[in-house]
């Protein structure tokens, strides 16, 4: 009987255990070892079991209790249930983060409304020069024609060469050729034949001169509707020579004159208008100063005498003005600026 009673004993254990592996929850593969106290059993073996006896295998689990998916986030993490409801929720992810990734969408542009917003464009108050004219060639060709001689005009072309030591400050030559385009002027040959009074004239034969020119200002404006002209203006002076004769208009039977070199000084005011950065449209005004020779106005008393004697008007000493005069032409000059090279490169930032 009492052996009865102990198999009874250990029989209701062994029973209970396959229904203490049905209630445990399967284990995720990477947690880990559990705790000690939640792999035993709730069901407290008692300490008569038989130690001899064999270990009942492993009950399998049950199919009604589903599997656990170990990347699923715990029941009791709601951090990102709670940020998934506020996005569902209609905020506008755009508003909060406009430079998202997802927010960059090509939106048609409505031109008429863009050019009506204000431009708040970076304006340097002193900008960069626009032709850079410093250890640069300038040539220089030209048209002159003469503005004050009312009796004879001079006009010549002409030809310039400048080279700019610094940005406004330059050397250079210039030259005019004058002969074969003296003329005289209508109002000279009509007070001639209706006064009977004849006026010395003398005709050029070319010039050329050594000038230093400076350059104060410069600027631009608006032409042409938005385009900007730039431009400089420029003052020069120098000297140089010129070749002069009178013409023979007193005694044009007995007279002919030669060439005579002289020296002269001129000085100018000019304007250039840049079309781009090496080539200008220039007008100047120069004035051409120097001592001339004149006809003499007055004949020797007689015709037969010798060409020795002092009052022959054969001697050369008689046909032209004891003295001499002091003469201004002045010139207005029209040409173009070509500086050479065409190109440049600035040395210093804006």
């Amino acid at each position: 009987m009492k052996q009865a009673g102990r198999w009874l004993l250990l029989a209701v254990p062994l029973a209970l255990i396959p229904q203490a592996a049905h209630a445990q929850k399967k284990k995720p593969p990477n947690a880990g070892a559990a705790p000690a106290a939640a792999a035993a059993s709730p069901t407290p073996v008692s300490a008569d079991a038989d130690a001899d006896q064999p270990t009942p295998p492993p009950a399998a689990a049950s199919p009604a209790t589903p599997a656990t998916d170990s990347t699923s986030p715990p029941a009791s993490d709601t951090t990102g249930g709670a940020g998934a409801a506020a996005g569902a929720g209609g905020v506008d992810i755009c508003q909060i983060t406009p430079d998202a990734p997802q927010c960059q969408v090509a939106k048609e542009v409505n031109m008429a409304t863009e050019a009506e917003k204000p431009i708040h464009a970076e304006i340097y108050a002193v900008q960069q020069q626009y032709v850079l004219k410093g250890e640069r060639l300038e040539l220089m060709p030209y048209f002159a024609v003469t503005l004050n001689d009312q009796f004879v005009s001079h006009n010549a072309p002409g030809l310039a060469l400048n080279y700019y030591i610094t940005q406004v400050l330059a050397v250079g030559v210039n030259g005019n050729w004058y002969d074969g385009l003296n003329a005289d002027s209508d109002f000279n040959f009509q007070n001639r034949r209706a006064a009977r009074i004849a006026v010395p004239l003398n005709d050029y034969q070319f010039s050329g001169d050594l000038n230093f020119t400076y350059v104060p200002m410069y600027g631009k404006f608006a032409g042409f509707g938005d385009f900007i002209f730039h431009y400089d203006a420029y003052i020069e002076g120098g000297l140089g020579v010129i070749r002069t004769k009178p013409e023979a208009v007193i005694d044009p039977d007995n007279r002919k004159f030669d060439w005579n070199t002289l020296v002269n000084f001129d000085v100018g005011i000019g304007l250039r208008i840049f079309f781009n950065r090496w080539v200008a449209a220039v007008v100047e005004v120069r004035d051409l100063m120097f001592f001339d020779r004149i006809e003499a106005t007055t004949l020797a008393p007689s015709s037969t005498l010798t060409a020795s004697s002092p009052q022959s008007q054969l001697d050369r000493s008689t046909w032209y003005d004891p003295n001499t005069h002091f003469t201004n032409d002045v010139q207005l000059q029209v040409g173009l600026s070509v500086f050479l090279p065409t190109s440049f490169d600035y040395r210093l930032p804006k």
